[in-house]
């Protein structure tokens, strides 16, 4: 598991992959994370949105913005977490994934930035 954490925020990442598949056009290899945010402060937060940047061996670069996660936009209380699994599809066996939560302080609305740290993709087939 990977972790990381900004301003009492820690980011814990888990991937793994779950297959690859024939799209019609081209190989397309799927990847499935777990993402866990734990509020280490004094005060709740809520996450508002999030920025990824997803790349592959091929040199393929994404980016992904939107509001929330997964349809939400989570409030997490004072020393407790929030999980949520996701994942992304990739044109290689081998990629990586980092970003940044924009977050708000609900005592007053201050907004920041939690890093999301940089995790590797990869099939065990492509490992060796």
């Amino acid at each position: 598991m990977i972790q990381l954490i900004t301003d009492g925020i820690k980011i814990s990442v888990q991937s793994n992959f779950e297959g690859s598949y024939f799209d019609g056009e081209s190989l397309k290899f799927a990847f499935k994370y777990l993402i866990e945010i734990e509020n280490n402060n004094p005060y709740s937060v809520q996450l508002m949105s999030r920025k990824w940047n997803v790349l592959d061996a091929l040199n393929i670069v994404e980016i992904v913005e939107g509001e929330g996660v997964i349809g939400k936009k989570p409030i997490i209380k004072s020393f407790n977490s929030y999980r949520y699994n996701s994942g992304c599809l990739l044109h290689s066996p081998i990629g990586a994934m980092n970003g940044l939560y924009k977050m708000i302080r609900l005592t007053d609305n201050h907004e920041f930035d939690v890093q999301i740290p940089n995790f590797k993709l990869y099939s065990k087939f492509a490992q060796n």
